[in-house]
């Protein structure tokens, strides 16, 4: 037991355990076959053990700082982190769309002469677009890849938030709402899948800050989104703050097409170490294959041995422009489209549920009320002054993006050194305990300030939304981090999950959270928040305790074989 990480009782290697600090000249696994000569990265004071190791393939994203000086200029690091500022870029613009109602809400109201709860669910239309579609856009991107999507996505928000724009020249409440309901659809590729591209584009000890990176574009972003949007609406309308998204994403469109291609690749097993098991890898000894030379695409049951591609024709720039470039695995459409929902039974995907999805939906909940609770008395503030409101959670974001960005490495490196170079993933669940410091003190401070703004200044409030924000923050990129490093190959399927947990649950507080308040005020209600909060944070004890052995068990027995899903 390292680290009070419980082993498992049966399989010596257990997959997402690696030890990427140690020499590469000895064996990686912890008691499987020698695994000599792996590529590491030497680029800093301490040689690091490439994971997963990259392919000959020129076209394998992971190839860029390894290999031949033609495979450098192909996919270099610098090449890998413009594709995902592009990304992250667009996702702000895409996400900003769920937050965007918060401090006009009351605006709206009075535009389209429909009560309070009529507009507040038109925040929750959104999240309901995104969550019925994320089960459709992950098969795709299995099958197809994700740049299609990516330019899909970017061409939909587009055009979509050009129609809610639109809508304000006349009481079309209905139009809004199909608008609204295509917007969620639009962003559903970057909120499921820039997370999952940080898997595909870098290495494990790489992605931490990448990943901070990403969550920030996708989570981040909306948190600045009503400061701007309270402007807009004072000086120039409502309409404008949907007209902008769609110019500026507009604008955006020609970098996803021009410089994005496709990321996704399929790796032969083997070279996934961080998932690979010790039987798998003594069957391709057996055969005779051997990491240098062959390519083995099943690891146990189909053990079909072809050579690498290392003879690989480098893709033309003409090429990289498609959407299409063939498919990129054989499995069944049907079959993904149902592969996700199993995964709730899978302890670490409804921990991460859990973990990312309450936090973010305590935070929309927060926006559809925050109009209500600042416009109304003893403050009376105007849509300028709500949205400046929101400085508390940008300012939260941000902070916790740099903690996270810091600390997410930091940590696990420090604790891998001190369990004698074995890195394991539960390492990442670490973070989870500042998120309960700051997240659960957010919440707790809000329901007792936002209720009483007679007797507490207002600068309580907006600093406990931002403590909220930031527990969320540092959360997301805890659970993010540990599925993709736990459980990579089935990231996506975990972030489906995540992604319709986290959607759902938002329409359905958009849907009755206004009437939650007015039976039982803002201090009841969210005291109770607070601690199912409380309650959530306290299960990543038993999922750090008992997550080695839950890995082990889920290799052993797969869910996903048993629902004949894979």
């Amino acid at each position: 037991m390292g680290l009070w990480i419980l082993e498992p009782k049966t399989l010596g290697h257990v997959p997402g355990t690696s030890q990427y600090f140690d020499n590469p000249d000895r064996p990686q696994l912890a008691d499987g076959p020698a695994a000599a000569g792996l590529k590491c990265d030497t680029s800093g004071p301490v040689k690091i053990i490439l994971v997963p190791q990259p392919s000959d393939d020129p076209n394998d994203p992971l190839v860029g700082q390894i290999l031949s000086w033609l495979c450098y200029k192909n996919w270099p690091l610098r090449k890998r982190d413009t594709i995902l500022l592009i990304l992250a870029l667009v996702s702000i613009f895409a996400t900003s769309l769920g937050s965007i109602l918060a401090t006009n809400t009351i605006t709206l109201s009075l535009h389209f002469e429909l009560p309070f709860p009529k507009l507040a669910i038109l925040t929750g239309y959104f999240f309901l677009g995104t969550g019925a579609v994320v089960a459709f856009c992950v098969p795709s991107a299995r099958i197809w890849g994700k740049r299609h999507l990516f330019l899909l996505g970017t061409v939909i928000i587009v055009f979509s938030s050009a129609w809610a724009g639109a809508t304000g020249q006349g009481k079309h409440y209905g139009s809004m709402v199909w608008a609204r309901i295509f917007q969620g659809i639009g962003c559903a590729p970057f909120e499921i899948l820039v997370n999952v591209a940080v898997g595909d584009l870098y290495f494990v000890h790489e992605r931490g800050k990448r990943m901070a990176v990403a969550n920030l574009a996708v989570f981040g972003g909306a948190f600045f989104t009503p400061i701007v949007v309270g402007k807009i609406t004072h000086t120039i309308g409502w309409e404008w703050s949907f007209y902008f998204v769609s110019i500026f994403s507009g604008f955006c469109l020609p970098l996803v097409f021009f410089f994005v291609p496709e990321v996704a690749f399929h790796r032969a097993a083997y070279l996934n170490t961080d998932l690979a098991s010790t039987d798998a890898i003594t069957l391709y000894q057996s055969q005779g294959a051997t990491a240098e030379k062959y390519d083995v695409r099943s690891e146990v049951n189909d053990p079909e041995i072809h050579f690498t591609g290392a003879d690989t024709k480098v893709k033309s720039f003409r090429e990289n422009l498609m959407p299409f470039n063939g498919r990129v695995s054989d499995e069944n459409f049907w079959k993904l489209v149902f592969r996700p929902f199993p995964l709730f039974a899978h302890p670490a995907v409804f921990w991460a549920c859990l973990t990312q999805s309450t936090m973010i939906g305590w935070t929309v909940f927060i926006g559809i009320i925050i109009a209500a609770v600042f416009i109304g008395p003893p403050l009376f503030w105007g849509e300028v002054q709500t949205g400046y409101a929101y400085a508390g959670a940008f300012i939260g974001a941000i902070l916790a993006f740099i903690f996270a960005g810091v600390f997410a490495d930091w940590s696990a490196k420090y604790l891998t050194r001190k369990n004698n170079g074995v890195y394991e993933p539960e390492f990442r669940i670490v973070l989870v305990i500042p998120q309960l410091i700051f997240g659960c003190t957010g919440l707790y401070l809000f329901a007792v300030t936002a209720s009483n703004l007679m007797d507490y200044s207002w600068v309580l409030p907006i600093s406990a939304l931002g403590l909220q924000v930031a527990g969320r923050i540092i959360g997301t990129v805890s659970a993010s981090l540990y599925i993709v490093d736990a459980h990579r190959d089935i990231a996506i399927e975990a972030f489906t999950c995540t992604i319709m947990f986290k959607n759902f649950l938002a329409f359905g507080i958009t849907a009755s959270g206004y009437d939650w308040l007015v039976k039982a005020g803002v201090f009841k209600v969210f005291m109770w928040v607070a601690s199912v909060q409380v309650l959530i944070c306290l299960l990543s004890i038993p999922m750090y305790l008992l997550g080695k052995r839950n890995r082990s068990f889920f290799h052993r027995h797969d869910i996903l074989k048993m629902c004949r899903l894979r």
